[in-house]
């Protein structure tokens, strides 16, 4: 039986207080899909790589930002079809929330990294790549705070 092929992604939504406000970690992309535009950090699984080993990978490369695995919680899988212009794509998010962390540093494929004022991300005047908007909804509708 031939298995269907699909690729597997993982996103990364690093949140953390900034002057008193709530921001996320985005890079604006440097290739293809979405040159330009803003992502949360995230890329391909190695075949040999478990899944939250491949997310603080990828945030390291694409930000500078060192986290361990253990300290990224998944918080979900998106895998709609047509989230991916390059393909079938299955992402599994992973979160993180942190204050006192550096600035972040663009790298690997990420031509600028930056927080952001989450308010600024939801409300839509910064638009992100993929279906990420979703993503990071998800993850701070999820925020204890967010149930008060």
């Amino acid at each position: 039986m031939e298995p269907n092929r699909y690729a597997v992604t993982v996103d990364a939504i690093v949140l953390t207080t900034r002057d008193g406000a709530l921001h996320v970690l985005l890079i604006r992309r440097r290739n293809e899909p979405f040159p330009g535009g803003w992502a949360l950090p995230g890329g391909f699984v190695d075949p040999d790589e478990d899944l939250p080993d491949a997310v603080a990978r990828e945030l390291a490369e694409e930000t500078g930002i060192e986290l361990a695995p253990a300290d990224c919680a998944q918080i979900g899988a998106y895998g709609a079809p047509g989230r991916d212009p390059r393909g079938r794509t299955i992402s599994i998010a992973f979160a993180v929330v942190r204050d006192g962390l550096p600035d972040p540093r663009d790298g690997d494929d990420a031509g600028d990294a930056a927080f952001l004022p989450v308010d600024r991300v939801l409300s839509g005047e910064t638009a992100l790549a993929f279906d990420h908007h979703r993503i990071l909804t998800d993850a701070v509708s999820a925020l204890p705070a967010a149930s008060g």
